[in-house]
């Protein structure tokens, strides 16, 4: 299997934010844009985006124009038919190497479902496997995350997410970018995840839904955040979960939707999105192999609403490079 590989640099030739390029020892507190994991309810219930959504539209890359304006617009885009054939194959028997890796069980870096030891997500998958670093280094995912936040990504998080026939369990709405930004000291809304799908998702297998237009804004959640809350949240999630007038506010206004497609397609979203699955009710496996790209200049710091940071494997820097332990 070949790819087109999107040349990661170290450097960029231009910053969006205002972050400086100071160690980290010289540079002043980051201001909190984004307060969440709140003690009492806030005055209202969602606060509006402070961060362009599309900072790139100028370089080139594998998105036109008008599907840079429906990413904008959405929150997301869902490319089909992005992979066929043989190169999909591969990526499949890859990832089934992956979950039925010895070495991998029982790990930190592998989830498993709340009431089994299927494995449930794989994480720091660009590491773990050469072929799956090389798809994250793709033009037709890098690229698109390029033009998108604006400069070079780096890969924030990458994992495998699997979801099993009859016993895959859903995840509640939430905002990617809330857990990265009170839990991983991710600061500003300059990420955007790449999801391949790499089995059918259908109505019935628990698709990934999505509410169009809540990328704009913020909804802060309740709940202090305990320690090692990744442990338990991986699995079922609880705490970073907004509140049922928020989201009952904003599928009034926005709806849902739930891209659907065969093997191969693509889904692209903001990282602030509200999104959720439902269990997977059907005899078919649903799966995707799940890359988040960050501007170098947005990367993570001290959390905002934590006691510490969350594991490396959750939280990659720019140029890092982990070993599992």
């Amino acid at each position: 299997m070949t790819f087109k590989n999107f040349p990661f640099r170290t450097t960029t030739q231009k910053q969006y934010s205002e972050m400086t390029d100071l160690p980290s020892a010289q540079r002043a507190p980051v201001q909190d844009l984004y307060p969440t994991r709140l003690r009492s309810a806030p005055d209202a219930l969602w606060q509006p985006r402070q961060d362009a959504v599309v900072k790139g539209r100028e370089l080139d890359g594998p998105l036109t124009q008008a599907q840079l304006d429906e990413f904008e617009r959405k929150g997301f885009l869902f490319i089909p038919n992005l992979i066929s054939g043989e190169e999909l194959d591969e990526l499949r028997q890859e990832m089934k190497a992956l979950m039925e890796h010895d070495n991998f069980r029982e790990r930190d870096f592998s989830v498993t479902e709340p009431e089994s030891q299927e494995i449930r997500s794989l994480f720091a998958v660009h590491f773990l496997s050469q072929r799956l670093g090389e798809l994250a280094k793709d033009a037709r995912l890098a690229g698109a995350a390029r033009q998108i936040i604006g400069v070079d990504p780096y890969v924030h998080q990458s994992r495998i997410n699997y979801k099993p026939g009859f016993a895959g369990k859903g995840f509640n709405w939430h905002s990617d970018f809330e857990t990265w930004h009170a839990e991983d000291g991710m600061p500003r809304m300059h990420a955007v995840s790449a999801s391949l799908i790499l089995t059918d998702n259908h109505e019935f297998n628990g698709p990934l839904m999505l509410i169009p237009g809540s990328h704009e804004t913020f909804v802060p959640c309740l709940g202090e955040t305990p320690a090692d809350n990744h442990k338990s949240s991986l699995k079922a999630q609880q705490v970073g979960v907004p509140g049922p007038q928020a989201l009952t506010q904003l599928v009034n206004e926005h709806g849902i939707e739930a891209p659907k497609g065969k093997a191969g397609g693509l889904l692209l979203f903001d990282c602030n999105v509200l999104h959720a699955s439902n269990a997977n009710l059907s005899p078919d496996p649903r799966s995707n192999v799940f890359f988040v790209y960050n501007r170098p200049d947005n990367h993570c710091q001290a959390p905002f609403a934590a006691p510490k940071r969350r594991p490396r494997f959750l939280a990659h820097q720019p140029g890092e490079q982990w070993t599992p332990k």
